[in-house]
């Protein structure tokens, strides 16, 4: 639980997190190598860097494993995998984002078919297979996003006289959101409030929100459109939607788009958990950050991100995975035993289970998993709500996205748009162009 006060908001950051420790020799999870193999983690996500710490000092505890756990800065994995696969003691066990990122790792992995981890997966959809079939990823959680809302502020908007809605539910469009919202800001000093949503930052801590998963809902209704999964030259068919949507998250803010540069992910998680803002794009991940706050469990929701494409109105939440765990195939045989040990205690053991699913939040596709082990999480129960309710769950498309330099590029053109120093137009060339290019260049023989 994270406890935000407008004083220290902006003193946090998810910085880079490392972790060794002895402990006790003991059996280990899979196979009888306890002890004679160590394990070295690079994590992704910086929002459980604390936990994976603590989960790996329990192993070691546990089974006399040592366990390394290193969390990189967010936006900077790629580049710092990179730099510790060059080292000699480089990573045991890593991550790739879907099969753009194995194209790029592939070469590293290690076969998991005769693993208990790719086992326990309930479906072969959570994992990613090499030109032979063999399993070089697994998926380990599967996550939803959309436009977090505050109930309780929502509704006091809906208590005005001259509200454009009565109630949420009535939100089943961009139109509509766009109405909502610009009237919130309209009135944000008679609700209290800063603007109708959080700082939509563009450091590297926030700026994966807009240039990656915002971008995600332009590249699904095309490949929707077209009846594809990937591509080698994306259209930008729905670029207009995509800016129609920034544009109200810029404009309708708890801040100038000027000040954008500056404002980071923990600027706008605590606007949010401060009741500054109603609405704030992200996702179930981002419950431990908010919570505990000024904002009850029972008040959070979540909206899907409509942009304005046709039928939208039966659209759901983004729902997928960009967290494939891979192992380094060129690591000692004692230590790839020993991260396969480790791995397996993670999602079978009641130690293992209670972090992923109580601290980390984590919805798992593992089989080892049970109803009773699923997160109290209210953003969960709102993704699960839409499901039932018929709606179609947004893919994640952004795991074909070209390489982090197109990411990049869209940021910058994003960022200088905001600012009044550049043109929609960059951002354009930098989506179509830039994916061309991108591709070109990481599909090179």
């Amino acid at each position: 639980m994270k406890k935000f006060n407008k004083a220290t908001a902006m003193a946090l950051s998810a910085a880079m997190v490392a972790s060794m420790a002895g402990g006790i020799v003991a059996q280990a999870a899979e196979g009888d190598a306890a002890g004679t193999g160590k394990v070295y983690y690079l994590n992704f996500k910086p929002e459980q860097a604390d936990q994976w710490v603590e989960l790996g000092k329990k192993y070691t505890e546990e089974t006399g494993v040592q366990v390394d756990i290193v969390t990189a800065a967010s936006g900077t994995y790629e580049s710092t995998l990179k730099s510790e696969m060059a080292k000699t003691d480089a990573p045991t066990l890593f991550q790739v984002n879907g099969p753009v990122g194995l194209a790029s790792w592939k070469d590293y992995c290690y076969d998991l078919k005769d693993s208990e981890l790719y086992k326990a997966l309930k479906s072969d959809d959570f994992a990613l297979k090499g030109e032979n079939d063999e399993i070089l990823g697994v998926a380990y959680v599967i996550e939803t996003y959309g436009i977090l809302y505050n109930k309780a502020l929502l509704n006091d908007y809906c208590a005005l006289d001259g509200a454009v809605i009565k109630s949420a539910d009535e939100i089943t469009s961009f139109d509509t959101l766009k109405a909502v919202a610009e009237d919130i800001q309209a009135h944000k000093d008679d609700l209290g409030i800063e603007g109708a949503f959080t700082s939509a930052g563009m450091d590297s801590s926030s700026d994966w929100r807009f240039k990656t998963h915002l971008a995600n809902l332009p590249i699904y209704y095309e490949y929707k459109a077209d009846g594809i999964e990937s591509t080698d030259a994306i259209k930008g068919t729905y670029l207009d939607n995509y800016k129609q949507i920034y544009d109200l998250y810029i404009n309708n803010s708890t801040c100038e788009p000027s000040l954008l540069s500056s404002k980071t992910g923990e600027d706008s998680a605590s606007e949010f958990a401060l009741g500054e803002a109603v609405f704030y794009q992200n996702g179930t991940w981002a419950y431990n950050d908010v919570t505990g706050n000024d904002v009850a469990d029972e008040d959070m929701g979540m909206l899907p991100i409509y942009i304005g494409a046709e039928g939208e109105e039966n659209q759901g939440l983004c729902t997928g995975s960009e967290n494939y765990w891979c192992v380094n195939k060129n690591a000692s045989e004692e230590d790839i035993q020993a991260t396969l040990d480790f791995v397996y205690w993670v999602i079978s053991s009641d130690t293992g289970k209670e972090s992923f699913s109580k601290e980390m939040q984590f919805v798992t596709p593992f089989s080892t998993f049970t109803d009773a082990d699923l997160p109290e999480n209210p953003l969960l129960k709102a993704a699960n709500e839409y499901i039932a309710a018929g709606k179609t769950p947004v893919a994640w498309c952004f795991t074909t996205m070209p390489s982090e330099e197109w990411k990049n590029g869209v940021g910058n053109a994003l960022l200088e748009y905001a600012q009044g120093t550049g043109e929609w137009d960059a951002v354009k060339t930098a989506f179509v162009d830039g994916w061309a290019s991108e591709y070109q260049a990481t599909h090179a023989e």
